[in-house]
């Protein structure tokens, strides 16, 4: 899939699914579960153990799904993630090299940020789209300020968001929503209630539907 299309995925879903977990056993069953419930952008962080594995086999079995990595700290890791399979790359903070080698690739990629400085700065250096990180402590306010002087720079709130919240960021500018601890509900997972994330990922995707509508 080439950059654009990957990028037109990502923006028309308008939801990121964010995979964080301490193993790698349950990852694809995780990714299954979601992409039933409508989800069909994820991301795995590369904290989870065998993730570039993860990646690799939820290409081969979800082939509807765009995946990519997460977490991504250096230039290092992201050559690995996409080589492994990664349509895009997703950073916690400011990381110049990822977003060259992303460039490098011809892969979107999703720096980090959160201070204006830090939003324009990454969109200067080829920043496809900016995670703007903690959404949970800065709010939809704080989105909106940003996007009032920086109208052109796609913003990604990322950090607490769920079905209850996700409307007031994408009414407040947002280009999509990235979750992660919510939407991957660890208590369900470790009792196999797969159907949990299912429910959560249909209830996340309307709220956002409906607000890009009003």
């Amino acid at each position: 899939m080439r950059k654009g299309a990957t990028l037109h995925k990502l923006t028309g879903a308008g939801v990121l699914g964010i995979i964080r977990v301490q193993s790698s056993g349950d990852l694809l069953r995780i990714a299954s579960a979601l992409q039933k419930g409508g989800l069909n952008c994820l991301e795995i962080t590369m904290t989870t153990p065998g993730a570039l594995q993860a990646i690799e086999e939820s290409r081969t079995h979800l082939s509807d799904v765009v995946m990519g990595a997460g977490t991504v700290l250096d230039a290092i890791t992201a050559r690995q993630a996409i080589l492994a399979g990664a349509q895009f790359l997703v950073t916690p903070t400011v990381k110049l090299d990822v977003i060259e080698v992303a460039h490098r690739y011809g892969v979107p990629v999703i720096p980090g940020a959160m201070t204006p400085t830090e939003i324009l700065t990454c969109w200067e250096a080829g920043a496809d789209m900016v995670k703007v990180f903690p959404a949970s402590v800065l709010g939809p306010g704080y989105i909106k300020a940003i996007h009032g002087p920086l109208p052109q720079i796609p913003l990604v709130p990322t950090g607490g968001i769920t079905a209850d919240n996700a409307a007031d960021f994408i009414r407040a500018g947002a280009a999509m929503v990235c979750a992660g601890g919510w939407l991957v509900d660890k208590e369900a997972i470790a009792v196999g209630k797969y159907e949990v994330l299912t429910e959560r990922a249909e209830r996340l995707i309307q709220a956002v539907n409906e607000a890009r509508k009003s």
